[in-house]
């Protein structure tokens, strides 16, 4: 089903196996780094909307993510998150939410329109269906916290969640940074380092969990990161509402 197309790309939801296909090689790609046949599939794609974002003249998918609707906090536990944090403050919280997950871009596009236009995408779902926070795990590439030092600086200094929702440790790997790091942050480099999609988040007005998860199978550290919609700013609604049309 069509969402949008705004330029050179389109969003439309997966509609058969042969998209949900498509999704899983492209996350393959991005988040293994092979071309081939391979999938990345898990148990939650089939409790999930997948969002296809292609280039309209060639057909190309060059972004993808899926979407779990949950209905109010004490579903949490149902989510992907919840096998790598403790969210048992977000148990309390009493309106939809939608996980965000898998997100990637295809690795040889760096068009930022793609960007926009899967946020454009995901601004719609949330207006169309009154989902009141987005949440997910937003990703490093690689396992070496050194290399992040600056971008976690930030992140403890401005942007940790409410402590109502602060995720709690619950993976056997973390690197909690909010506790080791004693640096102040070098805001270029910090913002050098930044995954683009964290950085949306963050303009926002996202906030993050205070430590990363070391995720060795796909060779990430990743943070939760939780966006209240009420919270996002009105200059920010409308820039995103004038994508969605």
């Amino acid at each position: 089903m069509s969402m949008l197309s705004r330029g050179c790309y389109a969003a439309s939801f997966a509609e058969t196996d042969a998209d949900l296909r498509a999704a899983q090689r492209l996350r393959y790609l991005a988040f293994r780094g092979e071309e081939g046949d391979g999938l990345d599939a898990d148990d939650f794609d089939g409790a999930c909307a997948h969002v296809l974002v292609e280039e309209t003249r060639t057909g190309t998918l060059v972004c993808c993510f899926r979407l779990l609707h949950l209905s109010r906090g004490d579903e949490i536990a149902r989510s992907y998150s919840a096998q790598f944090y403790e969210l048992s403050g977000l148990e309390r919280f009493d309106g939809p939410m939608v996980e965000m997950g898998r997100f990637c871009i295809h690795p040889a596009w760096r068009d930022p329109d793609i960007l926009r236009v899967a946020w454009g995408a995901m601004t719609a779902y949330v207006d169309r269906e009154g989902v009141e926070m987005l949440f997910g795990c937003s990703s490093f590439q690689g396992t070496d916290a050194t290399l992040y030092a600056d971008a976690f600086a930030l992140l403890r200094d401005r942007y940790l969640a409410p402590k109502r929702w602060l995720p709690r440790v619950k993976a056997p790997s973390v690197f909690e940074f909010a506790k080791r790091l004693r640096r102040r942050p070098d805001l270029k480099a910090a913002q050098a380092k930044m995954p683009p999609l964290l950085r949306t988040y963050l303009l926002m007005g996202g906030w993050v969990s205070d430590h990363a998860v070391v995720d060795a199978d796909l060779n990430t550290l990743h943070v939760f990161t939780g966006l209240e919609i009420r919270t996002v700013p009105a200059a920010r609604k409308r820039l995103l509402r004038a994508v969605a049309g």
